[in-house]
């Protein structure tokens, strides 16, 4: 099992069970008591984890933070719809695009399926194709790989080959989070190594980001800020940060409710 597996695997059993002996992490991923002291200091060091004699709990701002993140979850919703539909001015006929797993992927998806234009469009997201699967100026690409439980994504790199063959001129991402100095950030690393992979076939990176995402930091770490194109928001999101970003050199879009 490779150290980001581990890191993974120890973060999902401290969110399940609230703590963690370094004994039965050796035990459960069969590996020496000295890796997992090995792992649970690079994961206190991130700021994931809190260590305490013989294992460890999770950080009471990680619990806040993630918690937060569980109720808006179905939230937002309004924010997500306009980001999604400013998303489509960036379409044009005859592009290829890469789209994420996120609900925000879904929204954008919503309106794309009701283009004219003859577009390619690669994703990891199962309700993002079954969004598009029905109009046939869409040739939608599925990415292989293992569904996460009560989840719409497929995750993990079984679709490498595939997507090492596909040359997009947008990626159209969500995240968990983005800073400038983090970049743009998932929760899960799995789902995280496989938005890599995406970024890395895209000419051009949008980030389709609700106000709640910004300044958030998390886990891992897919795309480096330098590499996001343009960021679409919400008019929730503080001007100062946008500013910020603007400053750095971001193209950044708000987008507007056609009602306000």
């Amino acid at each position: 099992m490779l150290a980001f597996e581990r890191h993974n695997k120890i973060l999902e059993l401290l969110y399940k069970n609230k703590k963690v002996t370094t004994h039965g992490l050796s035990e459960m991923i069969n590996v020496s008591a000295c890796t997992i002291r090995n792992d649970l200091n690079k994961l206190e060091k991130d700021g994931l984890i809190k260590r305490i004699h013989g294992g460890a709990v999770l950080p009471e701002t990680v619990q806040k933070r993630d918690l937060s993140f569980t109720i808006r979850k179905g939230k937002n919703q309004d924010e997500k719809n306009i980001i999604g539909k400013k998303a489509y001015d960036f379409i044009k006929d005859g592009q290829c695009i890469i789209i994420d797993a996120s609900s925000t992927a879904v929204s954008f998806a919503k309106y794309l399926s009701k283009t004219d234009f003859r577009i390619t469009v690669l994703t990891n997201g199962i309700y993002t194709a079954l969004e598009l699967k029905d109009n046939n100026n869409i040739n939608v690409i599925l990415v292989g790989g293992v569904v996460r439980s009560k989840s719409g994504a497929l995750e993990g790199l079984m679709g490498k080959n595939l997507i090492s063959q596909i040359n997009a001129d947008i990626a159209f991402l969500s995240a968990r989070g983005f800073t400038l100095e983090q970049g743009l950030t998932e929760f899960n690393i799995y789902e995280a190594e496989l938005k890599k992979l995406l970024v890395s076939r895209a000419e051009k990176i949008v980030a389709m980001l609700d106000f709640s995402k910004l300044e958030v930091n998390s886990i891992s770490s897919f795309a480096d800020s330098k590499k996001v194109d343009t960021i679409i928001t919400d008019s929730n999101s503080p001007e100062n940060v946008l500013d910020k970003y603007r400053k750095y050199g971001i193209n950044v879009v708000v987008a507007e409710n056609e009602h306000m």
